[in-house]
Order: C-alpha cells, then structure tokens, then sequence
C-alpha cells in the first residue's frame, strides 16, 4: 500500500489491507462518539402565552442551552395577531434576558411570514464569568454577618442580650351595648370555659 504518495519517490507498506480498513473504521468511529452532537432545537411560543407555559418553555430553553444546543425561538402569529408583532419582539426580550447569562443572542428577532424567529447559541464565556460571579459572592468573608444574625435574633422573638424577648399582653375586650352579652361570650372564649350566650 502507498503511504506517502508525494515523496520522492514515493514510500509503500506492505501490510494487511483488511486490517488497515478496520482500525480505519474503529478510529473514525471513535473520533465520531467523542465529538459533540451539537444540534439545533426549535420552542415556539404563541403571543398571548401565559406566565406558567412561558416559564415552562424558557425552563426547556436553558436546558437545551446547558446540554450545548444552539437554539431557534419562534413566535407564531396567526389572524390579525401579525399586527402586534410588538408583543411578539416583548416574549423574545424576556426570553433573552431570561438567558443572559447561558446563552448569547445569535440572530436578532426578525419576521419569517407569520413567524418571528430569533437564534439563540451557548455562551460558554458567559456562563464560565457567572459561575465565577457566583462563587465569589458565596465565599466573601461575612459581609453583613451582624445585621443578618440581629435579622434573625429579631425574627425568633430574641434580643442581642439572649433574653425572650416578653410577649405582648392581649387587649382588653371591652363590653358591647348593655345586653348583648358580646364582652362575656369572648371573654370566655379567650378563658376557654366557653360559656353559652343565654338566648340559645
């Protein structure tokens, strides 16, 4: 077999074809199971999507995103919905400000017929800065520590001091009108002998 067929003169092997052919078709394999699979995914939104599918479809959106896919955003119109094609360009907006930080917006948002279509693409920068971001903020050493533990001495009833903190004393419930027997019946209530009101 003729392995270097420029050189001068040119250089042969002999060798076992059938062999060669198969570690050829092993390595291509291998190359082809190593490389990314990287596809392009289509969501499609309507104009008058409500809050919980549009969260829904931005959830899958990232996902798609994270796993490496580039991704083609639709917002289809139909009837007169064309004539606002402003609400469609405000679910796109909120769809790449939803992504800031995974994705980058490849092409902006454009009319296709009746489609608005926009490109979004993984941003392997971005998401490398945001994760960066992250753990910066959470490893800083206690910034804010004493108002974040006076905040939580507050919220369970305790002073800087340790002591409980007395609770209030419960108002005084004052009588109704002569005769009704309103300021009694709570009272009673509130001292759990649960007296009856006398006209039942």
């Amino acid at each position: 077999m003729e392995v270097a067929p420029l050189a001068n003169p040119p250089v042969c092997r002999i060798m076992d074809y059938g062999k060669f052919k198969f570690d050829a078709a092993q390595r291509a394999r291998e190359s082809r199971r190593k490389a990314s699979n990287v596809g392009i995914k289509e969501m499609k939104y309507r104009p008058k999507i409500g809050p919980g599918d549009f969260d829904t479809k931005t959830r899958q959106v990232v996902k798609f995103l994270n796993e490496g896919h580039k991704v083609k955003v639709t917002v289809t119109f139909r009837g007169r919905e064309v004539f606002h094609q402003e609400l469609g360009r405000r679910i796109l907006d909120r769809i790449a400000e939803r992504v800031d930080g995974t994705a980058r917006v490849e092409s902006d948002a454009r009319l296709d017929g009746r489609n608005m279509v926009m490109m979004l693409a993984p941003d392997k920068r971005a998401r490398q800065a945001s994760a960066a971001r992250a753990a910066n903020a959470s490893t800083e050493p206690g910034e804010g520590t004493a108002e974040t533990e006076a905040a939580a001495a507050a919220g369970s009833g305790q002073v800087g001091s340790g002591a409980p903190r007395a609770e209030p004393a419960a108002p005084a419930v004052s009588p109704g009108p002569a005769g009704s027997g309103r300021g009694d019946e709570l009272a009673a209530l509130r001292d759990g002998t649960g007296a009856e009101r006398e006209g039942e």
